[in-house]
């Protein structure tokens, strides 16, 4: 009964004292609108940025020889039998959730021309699958993508066609060690040529269909990476376990997630990370300011209240404790509120995405990414309960010195002030 009693004196005291409360609410509120608001358009920038850059690479998840990825070397590939397991897995995984895959035989090379001879990233691929798997062949600035048919035919970045002096049908050769250790080129034809945005790609990425890079450097049916897309890069972790299961048992494939396969891209990821969460603590830090002055504030102004209440039979303890209820229940509602707020704000103005092509001209390119000017918010659970969760625990921190001082008022000395 005095536990009851105590609560609906904290509850009488948030409507009594209206403007105080909405004061104190209203910081809570709008600090966690602007947390969700901001860990939405945070969580959209980089879940494009990510989308981008493992289209570009190696996928969510990239199955590789073992020693491929520190080498990057054709000797350590896999071969036609470990390709066929690979795709085997690649099916019953697409049986429960959007897959998409592309195999890809990749040698490091040299390309020449009468006017130069540039290092370069050479790529078999598949054209149909390349095209379905990345936005490349969007990105045509002369002639066209490879097709299908196409046999002799090189797909270039416009710097590298620049610095070799090449046009759209113009012939070059390809340079590289095949399986067998023996340098050998290829002549190949320019069927068209891209522009990525990132300089890196555009002066040093070759595609050529994979029937001729395998005829060439003498890897019948290898490829080095076979690469995967999945609707979200957060069922990564989940696609890597299923197909670690069911290739587990071949030593010589191994099955790595977007953050192993692309370190350049996790460490930028979380970099970009570190600098929110600076502005996600100073943003906590004022909040827990605003709680605890406008907590403390009323428990100074209503020094003669609480020594009623002990003079009326309330212990200190139980003084201080209807003053920690009044801070819990407005961190309550303030976190469903501020909820509420920042989804319903986001979600209305900025559904269609943030438009920030007036900072970032044309989209701004790092780690093997281009993160788009029109960044879309993506609401992530985890995120927002988090967010709510720090909000809940700042308030009810910011309450217990107010309420640690209101146990400790002398009742006798209380009742001197005025209301």
């Amino acid at each position: 009964m005095r536990l009851l009693i105590m609560l609906r004196l904290a509850a009488r005291s948030v409507g009594r004292n209206a403007r105080r409360s909405f004061l104190t609410a209203a910081a809570m509120v709008i600090g966690l609108a602007l947390l969700i608001f901001s860990r939405a358009l945070t969580e959209g920038s980089h879940e494009q940025w990510i989308e981008s850059a493992v289209r570009m690479g190696t996928g969510h998840v990239a199955i590789q020889a073992p020693e491929f990825l520190q080498t990057s070397k054709l000797e350590h590939r896999l071969e036609a039998d470990a390709v066929e397991r690979s795709i085997r897995a690649l099916n019953a995984l697409a049986e429960t959730e959007p897959v998409e895959w592309s195999a890809r035989l990749s040698v490091n090379g040299l390309a020449s021309s009468s006017a130069s001879a540039l290092p370069v990233r050479v790529e078999g691929v598949d054209p149909e699958r390349e095209a379905e798997f990345t936005d490349l062949d969007d990105k045509v600035q002369e002639g066209r993508y490879l097709a299908s048919d196409d046999r002799l035919h090189a797909y270039v970045g416009v710097e590298l066609a620049r610095r070799l002096d090449l046009d759209v049908g113009d012939r070059f050769v390809v340079t590289a060690q095949s399986a067998t250790g023996e340098v050998e080129g290829q002549l190949v034809r320019v069927a068209g040529t891209f522009r990525t945005g990132m300089q890196e790609v555009d002066e040093g990425l070759i595609h050529v269909p994979i029937e001729t890079a395998r005829e060439w450097l003498h890897a019948e049916g290898a490829v080095t990476t076979l690469a995967v897309v999945l609707e979200s890069s957060r069922a990564t972790k989940s696609a890597v376990s299923a197909l670690s299961s069911e290739l587990g048992g071949d030593g010589n494939i191994e099955v790595l997630g977007w953050r192993e396969a692309s370190p350049l891209l996790d460490s930028a990821l979380r970099i970009d990370d570190y600098g929110n969460y600076m502005f996600h603590t100073i943003l906590f830090a004022i909040i827990a300011l605003a709680i605890l002055n406008a907590v403390l504030i009323s428990v100074l102004g209503r020094r003669r209240e609480f020594g009623i209440l002990q003079a009326m039979g309330l212990t200190g303890r139980e003084t201080g404790f209807v003053v920690f209820c009044e801070g819990l229940f407005l961190t309550a509602a303030s976190g469903i509120v501020g909820m509420v707020v920042g989804f319903a704000f986001t979600w209305t103005f900025f559904r269609d995405g943030l438009d920030f092509s007036a900072f970032i001209e044309g989209g701004m390119s790092s780690a093997g990414g281009v993160v788009d000017p029109v960044i879309f918010p993506d609401f992530y659970s985890g995120d927002v309960l988090l967010s709510v969760y720090f909000i809940l625990i700042i308030g009810t921190l910011a309450s217990l010195y107010p309420a640690l001082r209101a146990s400790r008022l002398d009742p006798a000395e209380a009742m001197k002030f005025d209301q």
